[in-house]
């Protein structure tokens, strides 16, 4: 009867007393790991230099909780600085407290994410405490700049572009907003099962005065084994000027490939119940540009409003200034003596967008230091480039291949500490052992 009666925990009320026993551990392995290390800094250091006046605290604020380390403080002879050399080898000198691992899952947590405040919420809905304010992440991601890769190799002779603009609010009375124009380079398309992806993708945004082209081909030299008299370029646009204006700077060197996606959106707007709206949709299925604008002609005077009349005649005028645009690039490449195998249709630009608009805009308007400071971040994540940032070099946290591992003997440091920490530290196995949260933590023993 009385087994019957017994109360037991439920799931989350282990789950909470776990993370919280686990937040201490953490605290207490990090505390003498860092602690250790500054013991042994100071015993192998330079001491004709160095001169060890005192011991001090500071807290670091962890992606477990608040970690309060007293490591040693010294003055620098030579230089006449004090420091404190720990700070200095783990690449942490006055930075301030947050961690770098908070600074970076709140950073990715802003950039992803609707809001600086949604990132706020967010870790402190995860880790159960309040963690970074939303404002101490703002002032932190302004101050980014992205850490260049270095060049890539071009394995094919032809780079693929994608181009588009996208219009951002400005904050402040009579401020106009302005359009950011965005590029994204790629090598080609990699086929995984049922998955298309885009082989090594980067990310231009157009920054000063220097025409668009211009600065967008100084961005593939920098960062791309590019060589003008070699390589050919696929651009995919629509017919902006500033976009169209790559058949004047590169001649011969590229394809100007209208974006079909607006060509077909324009169309289906105008001629969507329109008895040759079929015929048009094979047209531009088979890039058969002549027969396209034969039916567009065809059409005129055959719509229902002036407005869609006059909607018309630009869509013509436009796709009459270039029609070879309306042509496949896969035959131009032919023409140039390379192997179209394995290439696929243009048109990732409006996916591209999607991706900054998301962040940037739904009603947003921005500081123009602010605006910078996210597509420079956003640009950062989408092409895997470390930051420099308040704390130093950031990169993701989440283990990637070929990422370099710590040295052995620390890895096993951590281990043995682990142990040490969590060995004998759980309270509740102190107590009688038939209660059935001494036998819910029982197996954490010795961890």
């Amino acid at each position: 009867m009385q087994k019957n009666n017994t109360v037991y925990p439920n799931l989350k009320q282990i789950e909470q007393l776990v993370w919280r026993q686990l937040q201490e551990t953490f605290s207490e392995v990090m505390k003498t790991l860092l602690e250790d290390m500054d013991k042994q800094i100071a015993e192998e250091r330079n001491k004709k230099r160095y001169r060890l006046l005192d011991k001090r605290t500071t807290t670091i604020i962890s992606l477990f909780g608040e970690i309060k380390v007293k490591r040693n403080y010294y003055r620098d002879r030579e230089k006449g600085e004090y420091v404190y050399l720990l700070d200095r080898f783990l690449e942490f000198e006055g930075t301030g407290s947050f961690s770098p691992l908070i600074e970076e899952a709140a950073l990715e947590l802003a950039i992803t994410g609707p809001s600086y405040r949604k990132a706020e919420r967010t870790l402190e809905t995860l880790l159960g405490y309040r963690v970074i304010s939303h404002e101490a992440i703002r002032q932190h991601l302004l101050q980014i700049e992205s850490i260049p890769k270095e060049r890539q190799p071009v394995n094919y002779p032809v780079l693929f572009v994608e181009v588009d603009g996208l219009y951002v609010k400005r904050q402040g009375k009579g401020k106009r907003g302005k359009e950011e124009k965005i590029a994204a380079v790629h090598q080609g398309w990699e086929i995984n099962g049922k998955r298309v992806s885009l082989k090594d993708k980067r990310h231009f945004i157009h920054r000063g005065n220097q025409p668009f082209w211009e600065a967008f081909e100084d961005f593939l030299i920098e960062n791309f084994e590019y060589d003008p008299t070699v390589h050919k370029l696929v651009i995919n646009g629509d017919g902006a000027g500033w976009i169209t204006a790559c058949r004047d700077h590169f001649k011969g060197r590229a394809f100007f490939s209208i974006d079909r996606f607006h060509v077909a959106r324009d169309i289906r707007s105008l001629f969507r119940k329109h008895p040759r709206y079929r015929q048009m949709q094979k047209a531009l299925a088979s890039y058969d540009s002549q027969k396209l604008l034969t039916e567009l002609n065809s059409a005129v005077g055959t719509l229902e409003t002036e407005d869609q009349e006059e909607r018309l005649d630009q869509l013509i005028r436009q796709l009459e200034k270039y029609p070879e645009a309306l042509g496949d690039y896969r035959k131009w490449l032919q023409e140039q003596g390379i192997d179209t195998k394995g290439m696929r249709p243009m048109g990732s630009a409006e996916g591209t967008m999607s991706v900054f608009a998301k962040r940037l805009k739904n009603g947003r308007s921005w500081v123009e230091k602010g605006v910078s400071a996210m597509i420079t971040r956003l640009v950062a994540f989408l092409d895997n480039l470390a930051l420099k940032t308040l704390f130093g070099k950031v990169e993701r946290w989440t283990e990637t291949k070929g990422e370099k591992n710590p040295p052995k003997h620390y890895v096993e440091k951590v281990t043995s500490t682990v142990g040490e920490a969590t060995r004998d530290n759980l309270l509740y196995l102190k107590g009688k052992a038939n209660t059935p949260i001494y036998k819910a933590l029982k197996a954490l023993t010795g961890f």
